[in-house]
């Protein structure tokens, strides 16, 4: 992936902040895109300061204009995107409100349209290229809980398998990812804002639904959006790939 020119969106933290670092680490051009300026301004600046290539676009997914503006700001030509960036719901459909649903749909789904649409010239320009979504277990497994969540990554997985097919003949790979439970900054929020004072413990059960008795990391999310991407993944295209601690083949 040295000298490539990579656009991650959500970057600013959590899992998109992990493949920030990856990739600048191994020599690529990194973009990415997120609404934190407070936090993006802060990774950009620490990444510059270890000679790295990391770019801050800020910016809201959900509005096209913008995304399209901000894609077509990068002066080179696109190697690799990756849609991240995402955002949560905890609910069933009886207690998820228009709003609710809406907000999710409009960064979830429409933010992951509003970034490939804008972003497929430039990896045509360069004679193709990777796209890799974030989807999650929640689009092919029941969570208790999670309808509007479930609802957006089940449409990504949907809109993956159509782009892969779609630009095949023309260079275009599109995968996604599908994690577990990984401990990110929003899995301590939750817990801080639903159990305070039973954080530890609450922890300590989330993570024991997964089989191997642990959360990922972001870190490890990383590793496989790195490989995916990279021409070392350059026979994959259309695929899901869980990472999730065995949670889908050893518990169902």
């Amino acid at each position: 992936m040295k000298h490539k020119t990579v656009l991650i969106t959500g970057g600013a933290s959590g899992i998109g902040l992990a493949m920030v670092k990856k990739f600048a680490a191994e020599g690529s051009q990194v973009y990415f895109i997120d609404t934190n300026h407070i936090e993006g301004t802060k990774v950009q600046m620490e990444e510059h300061e270890k000679g790295l290539s990391v770019k801050f676009l800020e910016g809201n997914l959900s509005d096209e204009e913008n995304v399209r503006h901000l894609v077509h700001s990068i002066p080179s030509k696109l190697d690799v995107l990756i849609n991240n960036a995402g955002i949560s719901h905890i609910g069933k459909v009886e207690n998820t409100t228009g709003e609710d649903f809406d907000r999710l749909y409009s960064v979830n789904i429409k933010g992951v349209f509003h970034a490939i649409k804008a972003a497929l010239p430039k990896l045509l320009e360069k004679g193709g290229g990777s796209i890799l979504n974030l989807c999650s277990v929640a689009a092919t497994i029941g969570i208790p809980d999670r309808f509007a969540y479930s609802m957006t990554k089940g449409a990504v997985l949907s809109m993956t398998l159509s782009i892969a097919r779609d630009y095949v003949d023309q260079g275009i790979r599109c995968n996604c990812i599908s994690p577990g439970r990984v401990h990110t900054p929003f899995v301590d929020g939750f817990l801080a804002k639903n159990y305070p004072g039973q954080e530890k413990e609450m922890f300590a059960k989330l993570a024991a639904t997964q089989p191997l008795g642990r959360m990922g990391t972001p870190e490890e999310i990383a590793e496989l959006a790195y490989f995916i991407s990279s021409d070392a993944g350059s026979f994959i295209t259309g695929a899901n790939y869980t990472i999730d601690g065995g949670f889908m083949g050893l518990k169902m």
